[in-house]
């Protein structure tokens, strides 16, 4: 009978009954319930450290710092309760110590009475260090313990690096108001020697100004002797003027007097003259553009009439002897008519090709008239009006010209007088010119001594250090805390639970393939007792156990990624690997059972602790002691663990390709082992019949 169908007549007596079915399904949870129930118990345990009571006392009596309040102990109490490291609880000192002793608390952390005092004194003359004092007690729980001191590390860094910045920032401050004082007072210094270099320029500008005004006012004196004698010409002339439109007034007002009655008599008159010559003109133009345009028309008409009547002629009167027509008589007449019209039409049409420059000019000169005509056809209504309106204007003209003769006499009158006042300036000038070079020379110095005190204090303000409010933060954030550390995790695991799983998924695939050979024989009695060649009892007792160790794996990974929430990088290669592990494992496990019986089993579950304790599923193998050291190398579940990190977390695959040859190579040297065992098994000796040791 063949191997597999000796397995499956194994696992199908798992069906015969309720019991056994129950088995079955027992040994198939089995891996999950140590796999699962492991990673769930502690999945995420940094992740709810805000569970765990911790006593927080705050005796902080605060500081005052530079005219400011410092509660340092305040802060730190209100970050503590926002980061939710742990559940916080502020009691006083006498409670937390009671709490802790009792378990109440896994430990406290007490900020000192003197602690903003200790930190405010960094910016004083004896600066001191501030105290966080930790109260654990490792009879409550180790480990809390261990991630605690982490944690106040961290605390305690960070308020190190507070207090560092505050004293830093005062410092920088300082600098700040010592560069700010500076630079006011070089900045007034500035304002001095700006002051004093105007002073001074105004004092050579007021120098220069007077020569030149000098120069001016004696130039001004000549100037207006010079329009004194031109005034008087003015006053001459203007006068003639005056004289000149008080005669055209005279004239104007006569003419208009006499023309006036005509005009207001016949505007009706002149208006329809005017139109009626307009109309007159755009109608000849009119006919003239049609005469132009019909001429040539004209002509061709006379001619095609003149042929059709000489045709008709010819026709009628002329090829019939005698004329089959009476009316010959007539048609000859009209036939010598229609030659004589066609002769004027061509002779017409040639005149006025010939004429077409002057017909042009004649229509410019039409087009002419009858804007002119039309002008004054519009305006002859308001004839009178215009007359009135010039007469208004040559009186208005008469006025102007009187008033500019009276102007023209008091104007040289003025600069009579000032002729003599120029005089008395251009002596006064010349006076305040030597005054100004004086007090120009006195600025001069004065300028030259407050340039160097600004140039002094401007040198000083540049050698201390001003910065903002950006490069304080800069500055003293690194001051406070220079060396930093920058770490990159290349494949982080998410949690907690995560990391582990590489190390409790082959533990729970090492016990279902444990529980499985308490349940499954390793070496099927049927073929045993048939004399079936050795290996093929040796599948056949591994087949069942692999095809239980496969459903056992995608329970377990079902459960841990479904409902746990594991997640695989390479979740399909991890899948695989396993199937690969539990059937390496069940044939490792059917070896042990083979070969030294009852007493297999107690080796499987050592071989077990062997494994587990060597393989570096929690701390590296190096920190283990040189024995599990040594032993890491030669035991299957050390590859297994380092594949299994590759492929849930992610990274190189070569550890993984070095786990499968292993695996492959554990396997085929068990189930040949195995198989050695079963030849030996088909032999009976007095130890089979009687074992000392049965379980």
């Amino acid at each position: 009978m063949r191997a597999s169908r000796l397995a499956a007549l194994e696992l199908r007596r798992f069906g015969r009954g309720r019991l056994p079915r129950a088995a079955l399904v027992a040994l198939l949870l089995l891996p999950l319930l140590y796999g699962a129930l492991y990673l769930w118990s502690f999945w995420d345990p940094y992740g709810r450290l805000d569970r765990i009571p911790v006593a927080l006392v705050n005796d902080d009596r605060g500081a005052s710092v530079g005219g400011e309040r410092l509660d340092a102990g305040a802060d730190l109490a209100e970050g503590l309760r926002e980061s939710h490291v742990f559940d916080w609880h502020e009691v006083s000192a006498r409670e937390a110590r009671a709490g802790v002793a009792d378990g109440r608390y896994y430990l406290s952390l007490t900020v000192p009475a003197d602690f903003s005092r200790r930190i405010a004194s960094s910016a004083g003359d004896a600066p001191e260090t501030g105290a966080l004092q930790v109260r654990t007690d490792d009879a409550n729980n180790y480990i809390v313990g261990q991630i605690s001191r982490t944690v106040f590390n961290e605390v305690r860094s960070a308020a190190s690096t507070k207090a560092a910045r505050s004293f830093l920032d005062r410092i920088f401050i300082s600098f700040s108001d010592l560069h700010g004082a500076t630079e006011k007072a070089a900045d007034g210094a500035d304002g001095l020697e700006g002051g004093i270099g105007k002073a001074e320029k105004g004092s050579q500008a007021l120098a220069d100004g007077l020569t030149t005004a000098k120069d001016g006012s004696d130039k001004l004196a000549k100037g207006v002797s010079t329009l004194d004698t031109a005034a008087g010409e003015l006053e001459t002339g203007s006068q003639r003027v005056a004289d000149g439109t008080q005669q055209l007034a005279d004239k104007v007002n006569g003419v208009s007097a006499a023309v006036r009655p005509f005009l207001a008599d016949n505007e009706e008159a002149i208006g329809d003259t005017a139109q009626l010559v307009a109309d007159g003109a755009q109608t000849v133009r009119d006919h003239l553009d049609t005469l132009v345009e019909r001429a040539p028309a004209a002509a061709e008409d006379a001619h095609t009439a003149s042929d059709l009547l000489s045709g008709t002629y010819t026709a009628r009167c002329e090829e019939h002897v005698p004329p089959a027509d009476p009316a010959c008589e007539d048609l000859g007449k009209a036939r010598d008519a229609a030659a004589d019209v066609a002769t004027v039409a061509d002779d017409l049409n040639t005149l006025i090709a010939d004429q077409d420059g002057d017909l042009a000019a004649m229509k410019s000169d039409l087009t002419t008239l009858q804007e002119q005509a039309q002008a004054l056809a519009d305006r002859a209504p308001h004839l009178t009006e215009d007359l009135d309106d010039a007469v208004k204007k040559v009186n208005a003209l008469n006025d102007g010209a009187g008033k500019v003769a009276e102007g023209a006499k008091k104007l040289h009158t003025g600069l009579g007088t000032a002729d003599e006042g120029a005089t008395t300036l251009d002596q006064g000038v010349g006076r305040l010119e030597t005054g100004a070079d004086d007090l120009n020379g006195g600025l001069f110095k004065l300028a030259d001594g407050s340039s160097r005190l600004a140039g002094g204090l401007h040198d000083g303000a540049a050698r201390i250090p001003d910065y903002d409010e950006r490069e304080r933060d800069a500055r003293t954030s690194v001051m406070a805390d220079p060396v930093r550390l920058a770490s990159h995790d290349l494949h982080p695991a998410p949690n907690y639970g995560t990391g582990f799983a590489p190390y409790f998924i082959p533990l729970s695939l090492w016990m279902g393939a444990m529980v499985a050979y308490m349940l499954i024989p390793p070496l099927n009695r049927r073929a045993l007792a048939a004399g079936a060649p050795a290996w093929r009892i040796a599948l056949a007792g591994w087949l069942p156990v692999v095809a239980v160790g496969v459903l056992q794996t995608a329970a377990l990974l079902a459960v841990l990624h479904w409902a746990i929430g594991l997640r695989m990088v390479r979740a399909a290669g991890t899948v695989g690997f396993l199937f690969l592990v539990a059937t390496c494992f069940a044939a490792l496990v059917q070896w042990l059972n083979a070969r030294f019986g009852p007493a297999g089993r107690i080796l499987v579950l050592a071989l077990l602790m062997l494994q587990l304790t060597s393989a570096g599923g929690t701390y590296p193998v190096q920190t283990s002691p040189g024995f599990f050291t040594a032993l890491h190398p030669f035991l299957p579940m050390s590859y297994v663990v380092e594949a299994l990190r590759r492929l849930i977390t992610g990274g190189g695959l070569g550890p993984v390709w070095h786990a499968c040859g292993v695996l492959v190579a554990f396997t085929a040297g068990a189930l040949a082992l195995t198989a050695l065992s079963a030849r030996r098994r088909q032999v009976w000796t007095l130890d089979r019949l009687h074992p000392e040791l049965s379980l």
